[in-house]
């Protein structure tokens, strides 16, 4: 590969790129990440925290190329297959829409698309489908890495899973926007212990394990200090439920390629302000542009799956409903959010990480999680159910709120 030249980021420092990534980078689709930001809404709390998908993507093509380099000096890898990864990697995350993961949320209740599925639609229907083809790449091809879906196992987890160049850059970044101390990764160390083994899965070295065991653990440590912080919570419920308000006239259930590739935050933020009879939506709107936030009232962390999985949309709404009701409080006032993750990044097929591949001495061995003490400690699902409100009667729905909820979860 030939560099044309470099991007100064204060994460990994130099950023350098080929022909082919500069034509990327420059076209109208990858610049619309510039405007949308990675972290939604956590700017209100963490104000420095207004980075990008533009400048995480960046970081996740730099990582991928120290991969793709690591495993070419072993000779697992061809020159041309780091390129390939490069560009999976620089453009795994094109079919964000705003305000990122937010704005996934409300496509799921909308309709059957993700980031995923959009993003493949922009690598193989626009101009980044002629630029590839251009350079002598297929776009079907680098749409199945950067998503998840090679036959060839070890490109598929160099751009998503536990040893992924998509967390090892966004752990560290957003740590340092957001000035909290969890996104430490000692990424050079686990990239450079990368062993591939006889049927292509991707394995750590043995001697790295415990640099991939704290960057599990800042996962974590980042998900109950930024990610699931209530008040960064508070502002993406109301920038939720004006999307999901906001739903016919944004055409979510429809939404044609062309129109999608408009959408950025500050544009569904004009639209939905602007748009008739649409008063709620709008209010919400803009208490969020004033940080006037909801209130947290109420809050509880599960472990246990069994009763929370039951909580799907419908009864989500009638415990809100009777919260409302019990409150004699009208019932647009009264928020229940509900969200879960699972404690260790999932594989790239989406499952849950159950062991990791380790090799020592050329020896490769599945080391089941149970084996590990401290990754054992937080693995399944943190699962959270808050109610936000912004009456003044904030006790009374309080009370209220736990006397219902506190009947429907599990134990903690």
């Amino acid at each position: 590969m030939k560099f044309v030249g470099e991007i100064t980021d204060p994460i990994h420092k130099y950023i350098r790129f080929t022909e082919l990534e500069k034509k990327i980078i420059d076209s109208k689709v990858f610049q619309r990440l510039r405007r949308i930001k990675q972290l939604a809404g956590a700017h209100l709390v963490y104000p420095a925290a207004q980075h990008s998908r533009f400048e995480h993507s960046l970081g996740t093509m730099h990582l991928a190329g120290l991969a793709g380099e690591h495993l070419f000096s072993i000779g697992v890898l061809d020159k041309e297959s780091i390129q390939e990864l490069r560009v999976a990697a620089l453009l795994h995350d094109i079919g964000h829409g705003p305000f990122s993961h937010l704005f996934e949320e409300a496509l799921k209740a909308t309709s059957n698309k993700n980031h995923e599925s959009i993003g493949a639609e922009i690598i193989c229907k626009t101009e980044l489908s002629d630029i590839l083809s251009g350079f002598g790449y297929s776009p079907s091809v680098i749409s199945e890495i950067s998503f998840g879906n090679s036959k060839v196992k070890f490109k598929n987890e160099i751009i998503s899973g536990s040893l992924s160049s998509d967390l090892m850059d966004y752990l560290p970044r957003d740590g340092f926007f957001t000035g909290v101390e969890y996104g430490k990764v000692d990424y050079n160390r686990i990239i450079n212990s990368f062993r591939v083994t006889n049927n292509g899965s991707l394995a750590l070295d043995i001697s790295s394990f415990y640099s991939f065991e704290s960057m599990i653990i800042s996962r974590y440590e980042m998900f109950r200090a930024v990610y699931f912080h209530k008040t960064v919570r508070s502002a993406e419920v109301m920038l939720l439920h004006s999307l999901l308000l906001s739903s016919e006239i944004l055409n979510l259930s429809k939404i044609s390629l062309t129109d999608y590739l408009k959408l950025t935050d500050d544009s569904i933020l004009l639209k939905i302000s602007s748009s008739p009879n649409n008063e709620m939506a709008k209010e919400m709107v803009s208490n969020y542009l004033d940080r006037k936030l909801l209130k947290c009232v109420y809050e509880r962390f599960v472990r246990k799956r069994d009763n929370f999985t039951k909580l799907n949309r419908d009864k989500i709404e009638e415990l809100r409903l009777k919260i409302a009701r019990l409150s004699n409080i009208d019932e647009k006032k009264i928020f229940l959010d509900t969200y879960g993750i699972s404690l260790v990044p999932l594989a790239p097929n989406k499952q849950e990480m159950k062991s990791i591949l380790l090799v020592s001495e050329d020896e490769f061995f599945k080391q089941p999680v149970s084996n590990l003490p401290l990754v054992n400690s937080i693995t399944g699902y943190l699962d959270m159910i808050r109610v936000y409100t912004n009456h003044k009667d904030r006790k009374k729905i309080a009370n209220i709120s736990k006397n219902v909820l506190d009947k429907e979860l599990p134990e903690k």
